[in-house]
């Protein structure tokens, strides 16, 4: 039996182009409502089920305005922080220029954190509370964003080194030829060589459905406080770390200490492991917040 050859990425990252809109809707921002929306739906009914005593669907819906601002602002300037802050000292205009793209999941996880830490404290309730509360409603829309990564074509991983991947058009071998070239090239198989690791698909299983999964069951039962929360930094930071192995690094950065492996993810990720076993370990001996069904 042969194994089946590489795809072609062939989509228009524009899933709806308008006349009165040069830019059109994208299929990204789309994964983005997704995300959002999925994010709502789990969230109310989490909250009809009681699983944030004393909050309502009221309640519900300012965490989740609050966790949408901290997603968009903290992901943007995260990532002018991490991956572009050369770009912004010289134009910090470049900081608001969104339709060139750029958010940082970890700047946006530390603008959840800092709306999750925001509405607690209106609500006088314990941050990991919320936290262990909201853990299970992120990893949808880290999926989505990843089908949006795949779509757009970007952050593509490595060569396969095989006959199977995918052979992605915005990657740097490419770069002067136009697609039709590219698909002449493709359908006679001069193209093979070229396919590279859909790292994207990676993380949106891993990222995604597992820790969806992982998480949803988990928090089925009530869990000491902090081990929801732990969990999430724990299977982020893991799986990242070992997506980033077979991802082509950001070009702007390239990879770190001149070790020809190390990369800006892997080295942002590597505290949420650490994060995530103290967390662990403080759950053992914190108390568990038992539901009060509305």
């Amino acid at each position: 039996m042969t194994m089946p050859g590489p795809i072609l990425h062939d989509i228009d990252p524009i899933a709806l182009h308008l006349p009165f809109w040069p830019h059109g809707i994208h299929w990204y921002g789309i994964m983005y409502l997704l995300g959002f929306g999925v994010a709502w739906w789990l969230g109310l009914r989490r909250i009809r089920a009681g699983r944030l005593p004393g909050a309502d669907e009221n309640g519900f819906g300012d965490l989740l305005f609050y966790a949408m601002l901290g997603v968009v602002l903290g992901g943007r300037i995260g990532y002018v922080l991490f991956y572009a802050f050369g770009d912004f000292l010289v134009n910090p205009l470049f900081l608001f220029k969104i339709n060139e793209g750029g958010m940082s999941f970890h700047g946006g996880l530390l603008g959840v954190m800092m709306a999750v830490a925001w509405w607690s404290l209106k609500q006088k309730r314990h941050v990991f509370d919320t936290m262990d509360f909201i853990a299970p409603l992120v990893p949808p829309g880290l999926g989505f964003g990843r089908l949006g990564n795949y779509i757009g074509g970007e952050l593509f991983g490595k060569p396969t080194g095989g006959p199977w991947g995918v052979i992605f058009p915005h990657a740097p071998e490419f770069n002067g030829m136009g697609m039709e070239q590219i698909r002449t090239q493709f359908a006679a198989g001069a193209l093979d060589g070229y396919a590279r690791h859909p790292s994207q698909l990676y993380q949106a299983a891993l990222e995604g459905l597992v820790m969806f999964l992982v998480l949803y069951f988990m928090s089925r039962q009530p869990k000491p406080r902090y081990a929801v929360s732990g969990m999430f930094a724990l299977m982020y930071g893991v799986f990242r770390i070992a997506v980033e192995f077979v991802r082509v690094p950001d070009e702007q950065i390239g990879y770190l200490f001149g070790t020809g492996w190390v990369t800006q993810g892997m080295l942002l990720s590597s505290p949420l492991v650490a994060v995530g076993l103290l967390l662990l370990w403080l759950s053992r001996r914190s108390p568990t917040l038992v539901p009060v069904a509305t």
